[in-house]
């Protein structure tokens, strides 16, 4: 047995512990859940209110002063249900079902996660908020970290997140007259819609797969 193995995870994790401590002192009713993996990891999830709040006390009490990356989820179920996978289920064999939450939970349709660490310590944390399915804004998290302009712009093209106070917020990536948001659940791709997504369709055999050895009469063929 590799002797790695046999290394078990501590009990407690003080470094990542004093972590949540702080937050929660920052925050108060701001923090929402959190978990703590020792020696692992750390997650937490805060209120949409206190999203900005919860930056800057990452920064200026928790040393965490390496922005990583700023992104969303949404948790709703695709109402095509795996037609965009799959030929064989199309969204009239599918039931999307309820929605499904990752570490920490949630509540909401749509989730914001950033994830920043503290360069002399080595430790990170991931940090999530729900925010409202018909209108997820947020305030934007620029003025704790400058590095989260363009994350933030390709946040509101993609999912439709607002983020207050943001100095710039136009398209990334997109046409500026784009309409609609590609990675929300319910935003039809129709490209594949009209051509499959490559893997899904016939292939050529590769030689020798499926040959038919039972039906060789031994005649050889003609040249």
């Amino acid at each position: 047995m590799d002797p790695v193995d046999d290394v078990e995870a501590p009990a407690v994790d003080a470094a990542r512990d004093d972590l949540v401590a702080t937050l929660a002192e920052a925050l108060g009713d701001g923090l929402v859940a959190s978990e703590v993996q020792p020696g692992v990891d750390v997650w937490v999830r805060v209120a949409a209110d206190s999203w900005l709040a919860a930056g800057v006390a990452l920064r200026d009490r928790c040393g965490m002063s390496y922005f990583n990356f700023l992104s969303a989820i949404d948790w709703q179920p695709s109402p095509f249900g795996r037609d965009m996978d799959a030929q064989v289920d199309g969204p009239e064999a599918n039931d999307p079902g309820p929605m499904e939450w990752g570490t920490t939970g949630g509540e909401t349709r749509f989730q914001l996660l950033a994830r920043v660490h503290n360069p002399a310590t080595g430790l990170g944390v991931t940090v999530k908020a729900d925010l409202p399915g018909d209108r997820p804004e947020v305030d934007s998290w620029i003025p704790a970290y400058a590095g989260a302009d363009w994350h933030e712009r390709e946040a509101w093209e993609m999912f439709g997140i607002d983020f207050r106070g943001h100095p710039n917020q136009v398209h990334l990536y997109l046409p500026g007259a784009f309409e609609g948001n590609p990675l929300r659940k319910d935003y039809p791709l129709l490209a594949r819609r009209i051509k499959p997504w490559p893997g899904i369709v016939d292939v050529e055999l590769m030689p020798g797969d499926g040959d038919d050895e039972s039906g060789d009469d031994g005649e050889g063929d003609d040249a």
